[in-house]
């Protein structure tokens, strides 16, 4: 990994640590966040994924419009952080953890893969 490649990735980490804040307090339902990123192909490639407990919680936050706040919030954070974010609804991704572990056995790395 590249010396700027380190920088961004810190930043990311920064910015996505305060977004997972903001989510606990105001998302029912969520539980944790992840990003992915190849960084040959950066900012492009940066994935966001919000997790939640069930696809029940996911459901709901659908139905209440909730994935555009966490979006917003997601975009505001690593805008601060000079990362952009070009296709919002491409980069950032919604799972459950009850999906994960229906279809992938509970392994995360499979189903990122």
């Amino acid at each position: 990994m590249k010396k700027t490649d380190k920088k961004n990735e810190k930043l990311i980490v920064e910015a996505l640590t305060a977004v997972c804040d903001i989510a606990i307090s105001q998302v029912p339902g969520f539980q944790w966040l992840t990003h992915l990123v190849n960084y040959s192909r950066f900012p492009d490639s940066l994935t966001v994924v919000c997790v939640f407990a069930t696809k029940n919680d996911l459901n709901q936050v659908l139905l209440a419009k909730q994935d555009d706040f966490l979006r917003s919030v997601i975009r505001e954070k690593l805008s601060a952080v000079n990362i952009p974010i070009k296709d919002i609804a491409r980069q950032v991704r919604f799972d459950s953890e009850e999906a994960c572990d229906i279809e992938h056995g509970g392994r995360w790395q499979e189903r990122f893969k």
